[in-house]
Parts: C-alpha cells; sequence; structure tokens
C-alpha cells in the first residue's frame, strides 16, 4: 500500500515537473496547406517534437510528402480540407468536436495561378491585364478561409494549453510600405494576392481583439523568402532553405503570450511595417 502511494506520489510530481517546465503531454497543432512547401516544413518539425500534428491538403489522394511522414511520426494524422469549402471545415469541426488545438495554423494560401518560375505567369494580375473572376479565388482563399478555420475551431483553441492562432501572411500585405525593389523600381505586380493579404491581416486583427479576453493570442507572419519547391530549380538571391525560415518562426512562436496578440512579425519575431 505504500508502495503504491508512493508510486502514484512519484507520478504526480513527473506530472507537475511538466506542466512547470512548459513541456504539456498532448500539444496539438492544426496545419493547412501541410503537404508542400512553409506548411509541409511547420508538419515535419512539430512532428519531430512529437506533437500530435493534424496536416491537411486539399488533394483528392495523400499526397507521398505527407503519407511518409505519417509513417514516420505515428502521431500524425492527416485530413482532407479545402479552406475555400465551408463544408469541408464544418465537417472537419464536428469530427475534432473537444479536441485541443493549442496552435491553429493558416498557412494554405494562393499567390498565382501559374507556377512560380513560369515567366509572365502572373499576367492575370497585372495592370492592364487583370482578371477580375479571379479575386474571388483569392479572398476565398487566402481571407475567408483562415477566417472560417478560426471560426470553426475557436473553441478547440480556448480548450488548449497554449491558445494560439498563427497565419502566415506575407509582406506584399504591407500598405505603409510601398511596393519596391531594393533597387528603387517599382513592382505593383500580384495585384489580388497583395489586396488579399492586406485583407488577411485585418481579418486576423479582428480576431485578436475578440478574443484576448479569453487568453488566444492571435499572430501573422511575414515568413521571408523561402526556398520552396514551387519555384523548381529556380535560386533566388537572399532566400532561405524552409528548415531555416520556419525553425525561426517555430522558436517565436514558442514564446508568444498575449501582449504579442495583433502583431504581424518577421519570422525571427520582429515588427513588420503594415
Amino acid at each position: 500500500m505504500q508502495l503504491a502511494a508512493r508510486s502514484f506520489s512519484v507520478v504526480l510530481i513527473a506530472l507537475a515537473m511538466g506542466v512547470a517546465s512548459g513541456r504539456a503531454a498532448a500539444e496539438t497543432v492544426l496545419i493547412t496547406g501541410a503537404n508542400q512547401g512553409i506548411g509541409l516544413e511547420f508538419a515535419k518539425e512539430y512532428a519531430a517534437r512529437g506533437w500530435t500534428v493534424i496536416a491537411t491538403h486539399r488533394r483528392t489522394t495523400t499526397p507521398d510528402e505527407l503519407a511518409k511522414l505519417a509513417a514516420q511520426y505515428p502521431k500524425l494524422r492527416i485530413e482532407r480540407l479545402d479552406v475555400t469549402d465551408a463544408a469541408q471545415i464544418e465537417a472537419l469541426g464536428a469530427k475534432l468536436k473537444g479536441v485541443p488545438i493549442d496552435i491553429l495554423l493558416s498557412n494554405a494560401g494562393l499567390v498565382r495561378t501559374d507556377p512560380l518560375d513560369k515567366p509572365g505567369g502572373n499576367a492575370n494580375q497585372m495592370f492592364g491585364t487583370l482578371d477580375y473572376k479571379l479575386l474571388d479565388d483569392f479572398i476565398h482563399t487566402n481571407v475567408a478561409g483562415p477566417l472560417k478555420i478560426a471560426e470553426t475551431f475557436i473553441e478547440n483553441v480556448k480548450a488548449s494549453r497554449q491558445k494560439k492562432i498563427v497565419a502566415i501572411s506575407s509582406a506584399a500585405g504591407s500598405v505603409s510600405v510601398p511596393p519596391f525593389m531594393p533597387n528603387g523600381s517599382p513592382v505593383p505586380d500580384h495585384y489580388w494576392y497583395r489586396i488579399s493579404k492586406t485583407a488577411l491581416n485585418s481579418a486576423m486583427r479582428l480576431l485578436s481583439a475578440q478574443f484576448k479576453n479569453d487568453g488566444v493570442t492571435v499572430v501573422m507572419f511575414h515568413p521571408g523568402g523561402v526556398q520552396v519547391e514551387s519555384f523548381g530549380k529556380t535560386s533566388l538571391p537572399g532566400f532561405v532553405p524552409p528548415e531555416e525560415a520556419i525553425g525561426r518562426m517555430i522558436k517565436t512562436i514558442d514564446g508568444l503570450s498575449i501582449k504579442d496578440s495583433g502583431r504581424f512579425m518577421d519570422n525571427d519575431g520582429k515588427d513588420h511595417p503594415w
């Protein structure tokens, strides 16, 4: 009886030490657009930490990269989710009802309709040749999607220990900094992408104000230049590998508190003008 009591005490002490060190037993992150690029790297790094990772994608079949990751990390679960489909979001919300989500990470986004390494692939976002039908696609993906995700999973976030909502935005959404290159040349390109990222920041600021009293921290990140696979063999100056950029963001996310809510930051946690 004394041995059983002593063993129980040891368990309680171990649990208390885990809480005190800031390491919860079952931290969970939900990542949209986790099958490639920035989202995939987030999934890899959180899975390697031992987190429960809910990695979503919109493909009709499971992407190979996610299947390999799930085989390596049993706590990674793959869910199909198109952020422009409200019914799919609500269905996943029902499936995950009552599951605490420490970090709700909206990464899925639309940059352009053609491959990033295709010359002239953004003509439909240039003044004079704007495709106005595309604006709906950008708003639904880059603004309404993250907002619907937050609306659906807010109770999951509130029920968690960390209570964080993170949106991957872009410096392209800044309105206080003119769209110029470092050499002074104007780059008024990607109209729809820039406009939608500005709207995303505004939406996240609204969320930060609405849920501050609930202890929910909402932030936006400009991830910086990240050399993701969608650039193909095109190597861009100043761009860094995904593991470097995402490693910095995760370190910053680790240190977030409610006082940071509403901030738009670079990947190293410095405020980005917008």
